[in-house]
């Protein structure tokens, strides 16, 4: 009986910013009686959504408490300022912490980016979403810094960014319940690892047997000529050296 027919799913948690397309592309080739059930989770929620048993794995942006998970560090993405189109900012190719001193600069309360030191001016208020301080920075009431992949995710036509080199970054990696590593889990992280198919971890189509190796006849040894001045003379028996009859 196959994983389709008793109904067996592998539930894959992801947070906004993170489009898992290649790899559910990957585990549908290899496992096709196995379908993916992907479950859109907000960043804040991700982690207890894993240690509730909500999801199997899940790419998340890594908490600072792991109590309970398996986590497997994938990337960093680089973080940039969203501001209005018409923005100082824009006649720079990249800009500093530093530059947005004189800023105000929006800090929702779903911000995935760890800050030291807030950067800018605090904005006249805190919006509960990333989704809303986009909206907000439309309106030219501040800036906003976030991950690029959420920059690109909440893209307008009257907003811009630029890449923030000196900012922290986001970090983003599969995790997983520590005590539910299931065989599909293991499957699920050897594929985001890049193990083949034929990997010893891998479980999805077995390779074919290689084909027994086909014994070449022995081959007579050559040979070898002897060697031009290498030879011994034998000299025939009923042959006399001269020199050397009676007298």
């Amino acid at each position: 009986m196959t994983d389709e027919e008793t109904g067996r799913t592998f539930r894959l948690a992801y947070v906004p910013g993170v489009t898992p397309a290649k790899w559910v592309g990957v585990w549908t080739e290899r496992m096709p009686d196995v379908p993916v059930t992907l479950i859109a989770v907000p960043a804040a929620e991700a982690v207890e959504l894993l240690r509730n048993g909500g999801a199997d794995a899940g790419f998340v942006r890594p908490p600072a408490d792991r109590d309970g998970l398996s986590v497997i560090p994938l990337y960093e993405e680089t973080t940039v300022v969203m501001v209005p189109k018409d923005h100082a900012v824009t006649a720079a190719d990249e800009v500093l912490v530093a530059d947005l001193v004189d800023d105000e600069v929006f800090h929702p309360l779903d911000d995935v980016i760890e800050w030291a030191v807030r950067p800018g001016l605090p904005a006249f208020t805190r919006p509960d979403t990333t989704a809303e301080a986009v909206e907000l920075v439309a309106t030219g009431t501040g800036l906003l810094l976030v991950p690029l992949s959420l920059a690109r995710l909440h893209h307008r036509r009257d907003l811009t960014y630029r890449p923030v080199p000196d900012a922290p970054q986001s970090r983003v990696a599969l995790a997983w319940p520590t005590d539910a590593t299931t065989d599909l889990v293991e499957d699920f992280i050897g594929i985001v690892r890049g193990r083949t198919v034929n990997s010893s971890r891998g479980r999805g189509t077995p390779a074919a047997p290689a084909p027994a190796a086909v014994k070449k006849p022995a081959q007579r040894q050559a040979q070898k000529p002897a060697q031009k001045g290498s030879a011994r003379r034998t000299v025939p028996t009923d042959r006399k050296k001269k020199g050397n009859r009676p007298r």
